[in-house]
């Protein structure tokens, strides 16, 4: 007996350790949250995700919906297309939409990510995205007119995916592409977040991670604890951005962006990802003007990637963004802007034209 009432005594005080090492965390991510929301924030009162265009809905070749939202008349010259990255949705091009006014913009949401139709099992790929690019494009501009394709993260991989499947468009229809936070390859070797002992192995087994946590009772629970604010907040944060005086508001838009995509949408294209390789499109890419923007601090891809790809494309300009995170869409909007706007000034766009919505 008294064997058992040490075993069980010392069972409930590691419980009990646990509950309150737990209770300890909680209430040091509530004070951490609460300072940060706490600072004055510019952009605490600006419309974030509220931004949108005229909708459409264009058919993908497997039948899946994809929704896209365009600005500006399509009998403008020159149409720029945006491709949003992995888990994210065309929400995340807010101050581009906002700032670029006077411009054709068309902005679509990958399949399986925001407001798009979900996908049959195994067509979660790089491959695939590509395809439904040309379907968008095909369907939004006119054949008489150019575009600029702008790619972030899994949208430039999905730009090198087209570049391979119809080099044709690049000096032709395509005639400029704005590579942000991406790379060609590498993305298996880990990312800098991972601790650099173990990165490798973390790469390789998150896949299968996220797949296990997709599945039955798991998803549910982990659904629920994606759905942790705090937590999300600051992981958000940390992996997202690399200035810490990034705005709260900021975080928590596209916190909340990541949160809406389905776990089983971030498992299936995380293998997509584990397995990218673009090199071969680079040439393609190089016939065009073409500009590389890369985070110093990016913590998903890392920043000697963005360089290599950069030096990879022939006649490429390279952005180095010090201090700048992987989201430097939102992070650095003024940069990224006015590199999309030398890019439409090299292409001729005119910035006059009149807002359709």
């Amino acid at each position: 007996m008294a064997s058992w009432r040490r075993i069980t005594g010392a069972a409930g005080l590691v419980a009990g350790t646990a509950a309150a090492g737990a209770g300890a965390i909680l209430a040091a991510e509530r004070i951490a949250v609460g300072r940060l929301r706490g600072r004055p924030d510019p952009e605490s009162g600006e419309p974030l995700g509220e931004l949108h265009g005229l909708p459409l809905t264009v058919l993908a070749g497997d039948g899946v919906a994809l929704h896209v939202e365009t600005h500006g008349p399509a009998s403008a010259p020159v149409s720029t297309v945006f491709c949003h990255g992995y888990a994210l949705s065309q929400d995340c091009w807010h101050f581009q939409r906002r700032d670029l006014d006077g411009y054709r913009l068309v902005f679509w949401d990958q399949r399986d990510h925001g407001r798009s139709g979900r996908s049959a099992q195994g067509s979660a790929t790089i491959e695939q995205l590509g395809t439904d690019l040309k379907a968008v494009l095909d369907a939004t501009v006119p054949a008489d007119s150019r575009m600029v394709l702008v790619g972030h993260s899994m949208g430039g991989m999905t730009i090198m995916a087209l570049a391979e499947q119809h080099p044709e468009l690049f000096g032709s229809k395509v005639v400029g592409v704005v590579l942000i936070n991406t790379a060609a390859r590498g993305l298996d070797s880990g990312s800098p977040w991972m601790p650099s002992p173990v990165r490798p192995l973390l790469s390789r087994a998150l896949p299968g991670v996220l797949n296990g946590a997709a599945k039955g009772r798991r998803a549910i629970l982990v659904e629920r604890g994606r759905r942790s604010s705090d937590m999300a907040f600051l992981a958000t944060r940390f992996l997202g951005f690399g200035d810490g005086q990034v705005s709260a508001a900021v975080v928590s838009f596209l916190s909340e962006i990541i949160g809406s995509t389905p776990i089983d949408v971030i498992a299936q294209f995380s293998q997509a990802l584990m397995l990218v390789d673009k090199r071969d499109s680079l040439l393609v890419l190089g016939r065009v003007p073409v500009t590389v923007l890369v985070g110093e601090k990016d913590r998903l891809i890392a920043s000697r990637l963005g360089i290599e790809l950069a030096m990879d494309i022939p006649g490429s300009q390279l952005v180095w963004v010090p201090g700048g995170g992987h989201v430097l869409i939102l992070e650095r909007p003024d940069l990224v802007n006015d590199a999309i706007i030398s890019m439409l000034a090299r292409a001729g766009a005119d910035r006059g034209l009149p807002r359709s919505a």
